[in-house]
């Protein structure tokens, strides 16, 4: 019984050493069932999982079998007949492996489709304002695996609908790969928006033509590698498309454009920026090929000439905005043939911008073949005069809204002469950066009014003072929007008589930068236009004390956006705001008051009530502390500090 029992040594199978001496006699072993292949000491848990195989004086490990020795042919006859979406979403979860299959199984290759209705919780959530998913990768999130992810997650979830793609991985970017699983994954796309990505290339965009028909939005910018070919593509097979954006892709000419514009019967908007490779033949082609459908055109840095002009103006039936910028071959002839075309007659808003083209003659040509035009921005202009935008404004009768931004030729004289030659529909005029104007004394008698003036926006414009705003208040009695941004020129004699001579209420002003507006002006303004005032910007004046703000207190019960940056407030002005029991505040800018304390803290805290935004930025004797408090006991207002 001691040899029976007794331990062999350490080397043996069991730890505590072998029943009998000699197991490999089949007669020995215990019987322990027909399934039993091993006997396992019941004295103590093995560390082994798999099981074993006694064969002579060898032990062999069973092999599990796995699904991933199957080839990839196999897996995609799995997964395509996996019963719905939701069960090819988790297998997608396994690998990137799975995940590459089941994004390139196209929709007509699934089999044993299932059809699943979304409850109402989960279209709310997912399904956007249009009805479809909307996806966006930027930077390094932007690979072909997120794409593949994308295309399989978003094919039971009602269907990918929008998709932006800005920017890629400098080693794991977006290439054709990740757009092919798009392609076959999501044929309900409708927008795709593309930049910054120079791998794509025309097989990429080709995949998304032929699996995506209903596209309608293609924005593609700075992909170097996308040529006619893929524009093409699109254009045979989304005749759906209405909306197209090129930007920096120097591939792209005149052959894409032309397809485009003969094939896709609902393009409404164009925009073509910086694609050196189009010229006068591209935009020809598409604007007389959409000519009763096409009304949103934007060119900016294009190598055409004044033929593209020509054509704009005889064949845009349907244009009713057009962007022309930076177009350095279009000369005085283009403008002044556009005009003439008379086929711009539902033209509605025009802005050109860095055009060496626009003269006065031009744009007096454009007027009067723009019998609908409503708005006109022109930004640096050279040789626009003083007759020619008086000239433009007696053509344009219908204008509304009148835009000058740098064009230093134009005078008061012109500015004055086109309010006063303008039509009865014009409501806002805006003079951006005009260095050409001088406060000289015009003497008018019994100039008529313009009564249809509502809005004046006069920005950095140096040479504009007291003069010309005195004689701008009497002019126009209707104003309700005033913005006299950085005019150091202005002081209360000048503006005084625009809040007196105001006859419909001033609802918002904008003095920013006015530096010798004082406390004058603000009381008076009170006074005369409390009951209508909702805005007021006083930042930089610094003669504004604590006298303005007693006066806003008593009188302005309707204004809910204030900023007194950078004035000469103190503590009691706060005060007197919070005292204020009509005043409903909702946005309060004391940047850069120096003079504003600790003290101030329960006033702004009683403000905090109806408050949605503080700016505190630069008020240096306010302590961190107090401002704690702000942001702890103002849990609803936006605060900075």
């Amino acid at each position: 019984m001691s040899k029976l029992f007794g331990f062999a040594g350490e080397n043996d199978f069991c730890p505590r050493g072998p029943i009998y001496t000699k197991p490999q006699e089949p007669s020995l072993f215990l019987s322990l069932g027909h399934h039993v292949d091993v006997y396992y000491p019941s004295c103590k848990r093995s560390r082994i999982s798999a099981p074993f195989v006694f064969c002579g004086e060898r032990f062999e490990q069973k092999k599990q079998p796995s699904i991933e020795v199957l080839p990839d042919e196999c897996l995609f006859e799995i997964f395509r007949r996996l019963p719905g979406g939701e069960e090819r979403s988790a297998c997608a979860c396994v690998s990137k492996r799975w995940l590459s299959l089941l994004s390139n199984i196209c929709r007509d290759e699934l089999c044993n489709r299932k059809t699943t209705a979304l409850n109402s919780e989960s279209v709310q959530q997912d399904v956007e304002g249009d009805g479809y998913l909307s996806r966006s990768l930027e930077g390094k999130k932007a690979t072909d695996v997120r794409l593949a992810a994308i295309a399989v997650g978003t094919a039971s979830r009602g269907g990918l609908g929008k998709l932006s793609i800005r920017g890629s991985s400098a080693t794991r970017g977006v290439t054709n790969t990740g757009l092919r699983a798009i392609a076959r994954s999501c044929p309900s796309l409708r927008a795709l928006s593309m930049w910054n990505l120079p791998a794509i290339e025309d097989g990429g965009l080709s995949e998304i033509a032929n699996g995506c028909h209903l596209l309608e939005k293609l924005d593609l910018s700075h992909c170097s590698s996308i040529t006619d070919k893929s524009l093409v593509a699109i254009a045979n097979n989304c005749p759906n498309l209405t909306d197209l954006v090129l930007e920096s892709c120097p591939r792209i000419g005149n052959e894409g454009l032309i397809a485009v514009g003969q094939r896709c019967p609902n393009l409404k908007s164009v925009s073509i920026k910086n694609c050196p490779a189009i010229g006068d033949q591209g935009i020809a082609g598409l604007v007389s090929s959409a000519t009763f459908v096409l009304s949103k055109v934007k060119l900016q840095g294009l190598n055409i000439t004044d033929v593209s002009l020509a054509v704009i103006g005889h064949y845009g039936k349907a244009v009713t905005d057009l962007v022309l910028t930076s177009l350095p071959n279009v000369s005085e002839r283009g403008f002044w043939v556009m005009g003439n075309g008379q086929g711009l007659q539902k033209l509605k808003s025009l802005t050109v911008t860095s055009c060496l083209g626009v003269t006065d003659n031009g744009l007096e040509a454009v007027a009067r073949g723009c019998p609908n035009l409503k708005q006109f921005c022109l930004r640096k202009s050279a040789f626009l005069s003083d007759n020619g935008l008086v000239s433009f404004a007696k053509a344009a009768g219908s204008l509304e809204s009148l835009q000058l931004e740098e064009c230093h030729r134009i005078t008061q004289f012109g500015f004055f002469g086109s309010l006063l030659n303008c039509g009865a529909k014009l409501k806002a005029v805006s003079l951006v950066n005009c260095f050409g104007f001088k406060d000289l004394n015009m003497d008018m008698a019994k100039p008529s009014l313009c009564q249809s003036l509502q809005s004046l926006t006069i920005r950095n414009c140096p040479g504009f003072g007291d003069s010309s705003l005195s004689l701008l208040g009497k002019l126009c009695p209707q104003l309700q929007n005033v913005e006299l941004s950085g005019l150091q020129g202005v002081t209360d004699a000048g503006f005084l008589p625009v809040l007196e001579s105001s006859e419909a209420g001033l609802m918002k002003v904008n003095l920013s930068g006015c530096a010798n507006i004082s406390d004058k002006v603000v009381s008076r303004m009170t006074q005369l236009h409390g009951w209508t005032l909702e805005v007021l910007n006083l930042d930089g004046c610094r003669m504004i004390t604590d006298a303005s703000l007693v006066a806003i207190a008593e009188n302005c019960f309707l204004l809910s956006d204030l900023d007194v940056s950078k004035c000469a407030i103190t503590d009691s002005g706060i005060q007197a705001l919070a005292c204020s029991s009509q005043l409903n505040l909702q946005v309060l800018s004391l940047s850069g008051c120096s003079t504003i304390s600790d003290c101030s803290l329960p006033a702004l805290v009683k403000l905090g009530q109806t408050l949605l935004g503080l700016n505190l930025q630069h008020c240096n004797a306010i302590s961190s502390s107090t401002v704690d408090t702000l942001v702890e006991r103002l849990w609803r207002c936006d605060i900075l500090s």
